[in-house]
């Protein structure tokens, strides 16, 4: 045989096996490839999608905690502020309770005292006519004298 009787029908036969492969074989493996090519693209998009998010995520998270903490710190200062108004209400209610209470008692004390000295010229007048007898020798009529036994008390 012919060495190059052989190695054209190898060539032959290669061509042929390469047109049967770029034809045939070659576009699916290319479209798997391409395919596999996409999906790591669209996996890495997702990805760097996702981490992107999460960066959102994590600082709309730190923002709302700001806002929380802003909030209760305001909510606890209107506490305050309220527990102090209760304070000073209580404090003045307190002083005007007192205030009545102090009142009330100077009156009473006032009442007392009115009647303490009403009781004392009483018993002035009825010491002073029983001086008065003494120093006389003579009894005095009390109903006939009221007039003037009022009088005495009254300048007592």
């Amino acid at each position: 045989m012919n060495i190059n009787l052989t190695l054209i029908g190898q060539m032959i036969a290669f061509v042929c096996f390469v047109w049967f492969c770029m034809k045939f074989v070659w576009p699916p493996i290319l479209a798997a490839m391409q395919e596999r090519e996409q999906k790591i693209a669209d996996g890495l998009a997702a990805a760097d999608r996702a981490s992107h998010d999460l960066e959102l995520a994590q600082e709309k998270a730190v923002e709302r905690l700001k806002e929380a903490k802003e909030e209760a710190a305001g909510i606890v200062d209107a506490a305050n502020k309220r527990a102090n108004q209760l304070v000073e209400e209580a404090k003045d209610a307190a002083v005007v309770e007192a205030d009545r209470v102090k009142a009330s008692a100077q009156a009473e004390i006032e009442q007392e005292s009115n009647r303490a000295r009403e009781t004392l010229r009483g018993e002035v007048a009825a010491l002073s006519l029983a001086g008065a007898e003494k120093v006389l020798g003579a009894a005095i009529d009390q109903e006939a004298h009221k007039e003037l036994v009022d009088k005495l008390a009254t300048e007592l």
